[in-house]
């Protein structure tokens, strides 16, 4: 009798998931799913996203159709308090937000979400970021920005673009002059090369090398310094700016900020889709990962796949809603230095 009993147990456990997996399929079966980039058309995000969209429908039950569109408003703010409290919250629509996103809330007014209660579905790739300048900028190396002003362009706040080089102002008494206001990193390029500013405080290596190749090949652009934990392989002459602190309170304030590099292009759902439809899409965006076809299309536009987990970026996340309050008070204090006139 008991042996019976066990028997039913496991067909049940057996007989649930697949009846699971039957009913995501069932859903999804003939849909037009949305992808919505937090920021604009042919930035790095943005064509990111799009090699993930062709190849993601592949992997999630039922084969749906997927869409992508751009909502940069607040570089992607907007766009996640909307999915956050009306939805859709079917499993239909995934957010691919500026890394900023996660700690926006502990940082910006503006934001009327949970992080920790978005569904993360995963990162594409850890990355390295870069404060870089023109190839005429008289400028050698990066201590020399506590005594030189220079004029780097960026978005809106909440990027690194405007976050990263507030903060190294602050801690590091660097003298980035950050003007605000470009659609995205296309019209910064352009706006380089016309001289308008002299380069940029905080951008993912990636981007650079996927966007602007030659500038690299050419010797265009001059890397001063980089925001990861550690340096990246490609940059090992470059030094990180957590290299340069001097006190424990400074790199407490740098880690903070700069663990997006660390989760660099992340994919969520709102809250409340049902868990059957999260495991899914989770499993279907790491195995999208592992897709040849997916690799191979991302190297022709020089983006590495170093991916994380849905779980995985989920306790980075909630990590970081625990920084203590002092050190969130000092970020968020730099992070709101007035725009320059």
């Amino acid at each position: 009798m008991k042996a019976g009993v066990v028997a039913s147990a496991i067909l049940l456990c057996c007989i649930a998931p697949a009846r699971a997996q039957d009913d995501v399929a069932a859903f999804y079966k003939g849909k037009q799913l949305r992808m919505i980039v937090g920021s604009a058309a042919g930035g790095g995000y943005d064509l990111f996203a799009r090699i993930v969209a062709r190849h993601i429908v592949h992997h999630i039950p039922g084969h749906p159709s997927l869409i992508v569109q751009n909502q940069p408003a607040a570089g992607g703010v907007v766009m996640t308090n909307q999915l956050y409290g009306q939805g859709p919250k079917d499993g239909t629509v995934i957010g691919v937000p500026i890394n900023g996103l996660p700690t926006a809330p502990l940082l910006q007014s503006r934001t009327q979400f949970d992080p920790t209660r978005l569904n993360w579905l995963g990162s594409t790739n850890r990355e390295a970021y870069v404060a870089f300048v023109w190839h005429t900028v008289p400028v050698a190396g990066i201590a020399e920005l506590t005594a030189k002003e220079v004029v780097v362009g960026a978005t809106t706040p909440g990027t690194t673009m405007v976050d990263f080089p507030l903060l190294v102002n602050d801690v590091l008494g660097f003298k980035f002059k950050v003007v605000r206001g470009y659609a995205g990193t296309p019209q910064i390029n352009l706006a380089i090369e016309r001289g308008e500013v002299q380069g940029m405080g905080g951008l993912g290596w990636a981007s650079v090398k996927a966007q602007t190749p030659h500038w690299i090949s050419e010797k265009k652009i001059k890397v001063l310094a980089q925001y990861g934990f550690k340096r990246y392989p490609e940059l090992a002459d470059v030094p990180t700016m957590l290299e340069l602190t001097k006190s424990d309170a400074d790199r407490q304030a740098m880690t903070m900020l700069f663990a997006r590099t660390e989760y660099g292009r992340p994919y969520f759902l709102p809250p409340d889709v049902p868990a059957e439809r999260v495991a899914a899409l989770r499993r279907a965006f790491d195995a999208t990962m592992k897709d040849q076809a997916f690799i191979a299309e991302a190297a022709k536009l020089q983006f590495e796949v170093d991916p994380l987990t849905g779980g995985q970026v989920q306790a980075l996340v909630a990590q970081l809603a625990a920084t203590p309050r002092e050190v969130v008070v000092r970020v968020r204090t730099a992070l709101e230095a007035p725009a320059p006139q």
